[in-house]
């Protein structure tokens, strides 16, 4: 099972509040008189906050090494990290009035270092049946009749004059077929998501011709980070299903992906069309690649849409990871 990755923004936030949470509860159980309790946390705070903040530090730091853990390891390590910093902070930091002092600030790490892991395991374990909800709706987003009904047309309508090119187009549907049939919980890097989605667009060309115009910018992309399988395909078959399949006359759609800073920006762009048509498809695509994203990413990934002078626009923005070689 996936431990947590703590150079996640929402990872480290989720570590700070429970700290906070945990020793709010404290305070509330050693201090019998309610005109007593914000004294008693704001001395308890002033203790409490810099070690706090040094765990929290030295998580984000070594949060490479502790992905790799298991989560046995990762709470041998997180228990020995909330000792070490006590250790450090009572000995030569914030030294307590007495010794029974010192014990309970040890022991009130080890149990809030406890509670953190607890409370991890069981996001863990209450995620994944979204997980795998996210990967059935994956699915049968993405294996749909009529998408099928369209490339085995296209192919015969190719299989005398050009069965090269039939011959690429199955290959490309069994390339598809496979990517939907692997572990969803796995990141892919950004090159294979692009070839994939080249694929896709070759089936689609196979009845749409030359009213399918598509326009990629990577000059600044880099093709080893890691991305959610089967979230760029998706987009752009929105892209074609609601933005050139409606429209008589041929249309543009424009990809564009750079680094900014330590995250992936991604762009899509597409004609706004003007014909009415069902949306229901549409926005479930769009929820779906949300709920992935929060589900590997958490807070630090982002999905917004826009329409604007007669073109929709799809920005998604994740955390830059590199494949590790």
């Amino acid at each position: 099972m996936l431990v947590p990755d703590f150079r996640n923004l929402g990872a480290m936030l989720r570590v700070l509040v429970l700290g906070n949470v945990l020793m709010l509860v404290t305070v509330l159980i050693r201090t019998p008189e309610l005109e007593n309790l914000g004294y008693a946390f704001l001395f308890l705070a002033g203790r409490v906050e810099l070690p706090l903040i040094m765990f929290a530090m030295l998580l984000f730091m070594l949060g490479p090494w502790l992905a790799h853990l298991s989560w046995r390891d990762l709470t041998l390590s997180m228990v020995s990290l909330a000792l070490g910093v006590t250790i450090i902070t009572q000995s030569w930091l914030m030294p307590p009035s007495s010794h029974d002092a010192y014990l309970r600030g040890m022991l009130w790490a080890l149990g809030s270092s406890l509670c953190a892991m607890a409370y991890f395991r069981w996001r863990q374990i209450s995620q994944l049946p979204a997980l795998g909800e996210a990967r059935i709706l994956a699915l049968t987003a993405r294996i749909r009749p009529h998408f099928f009904f369209n490339c085995i047309n296209g192919v015969l309508g190719v299989i005398r004059t050009d069965p090269k090119r039939v011959e690429q187009a199955l290959e490309s549907m069994a390339e598809l077929f496979r990517e939907l049939m692997r572990d969803a919980r796995e990141l892919v890097t950004l090159g294979d998501e692009i070839d994939l989605c080249n694929r896709y667009l070759d089936l689609e060309r196979l009845r749409l011709g030359d009213r399918l115009n598509v326009t990629w910018e990577l000059k600044h992309a880099p093709l080893n980070a890691q991305v959610p399988p089967l979230m760029l395909q998706p987009l752009l078959e929105n892209a074609v299903c609601h933005g050139i399949e409606p429209n008589p006359e041929p249309g543009a759609i424009s990809v564009r992906i750079v680094r900014r800073g330590n995250m992936l920006d991604m762009r899509i762009t597409n004609p706004a069309c003007k014909v009415e048509r069902r949306t229901t498809g549409n926005r479930m695509a769009l929820s779906n690649i949300r709920e992935r994203l929060a589900l590997f990413f958490d807070v630090e990934a982002t999905l917004t849409t826009e329409e604007q002078l007669g073109e929709f626009r799809v920005r998604v923005r994740i955390p830059l990871r590199r494949e590790e070689k």
